[in-house]
């Protein structure tokens, strides 16, 4: 099992406390935080390779430390624990920079689940040499994690760094939702969400914006791939 240091920010006390015993139990280390401001005084002094953060608490609420994150630190986990389950309110989350979303009340071995599969695709294997997709001027490194378009880098948080990189493997060939919901996401998503949607649209305003030619296509009802199309 894939064990990890892992930062809670949650204001309900007793909610925290539960989590905290549960995921300590899982063999997991758990640090609790009760507000937004003490959430990034934590920080400094201390490490952690997943965040866990509500919504709705006090000082600075979980969107905006999701957002502040981000901002300094695209390959640490996030996951969003909350209470609010509008499609809006998990857009937002997303474009903030969470790598996954789960609504309360949930199941203690679905939030298990989900931390494993992001402790999973955290991990970066050492390779001696390194593995380089281009396509036109876009360019992936995935030894490194790195993607730039046009001599800029690219800042992509880590789902949104694993989608591009499985379309730019593909080598042109579309890849299906499916697909993308096993290699991407270790766990089926709810019927009727329209997450990879949400994912693809938010690499084509990082990737193909302001570009004279789109790079990132759609193959209607099959799935996306990658290619250089003028």
């Amino acid at each position: 099992m894939l064990m990890a240091n892992i930062l809670l920010l949650e204001d309900d006390v007793k909610m925290a406390g539960e989590l905290q015993k549960f995921l300590n139990n899982q063999g997991q280390e758990c640090d609790v935080v009760y507000d937004g401001s003490i959430f990034f005084k934590q920080l400094t002094i201390a490490s952690y390779d997943l965040f866990i953060l509500d919504i709705n608490v006090p000082s600075i609420n979980g969107l905006e430390v999701c957002k502040r994150i981000r901002e300094s630190d695209n390959r640490i986990s996030i996951l969003m624990l909350t209470a609010y389950s509008a499609v809006k309110d998990k857009v937002q989350a997303l474009e903030y920079g969470a790598d996954d979303y789960l609504v309360k009340p949930f199941h203690l071995d679905e939030l298990m689940a989900r931390i494993k599969a992001l402790l999973r695709r955290g991990i970066t294997p050492q390779k001696e040499t390194a593995v380089i997709y281009q396509i036109a001027d876009l360019i992936i490194n995935a030894t490194e994690m790195q993607v730039e378009r046009a001599g800029k880098q690219v800042a992509l948080t880590p789902k949104e760094y694993k989608l591009i990189e499985l379309l730019a493997s593909a080598k042109g060939r579309t890849v299906s939702k499916q697909t993308i919901a096993e290699q991407v996401w270790d766990i089926n998503f709810e019927t009727g969400t329209n997450t990879i949607e949400v994912y693809i649209n938010l690499l084509r305003n990082k990737i193909d914006k302001g570009f004279e030619f789109p790079l990132i296509h759609t193959r209607p009802g099959y799935g996306y791939y990658l290619k250089e199309t003028k």
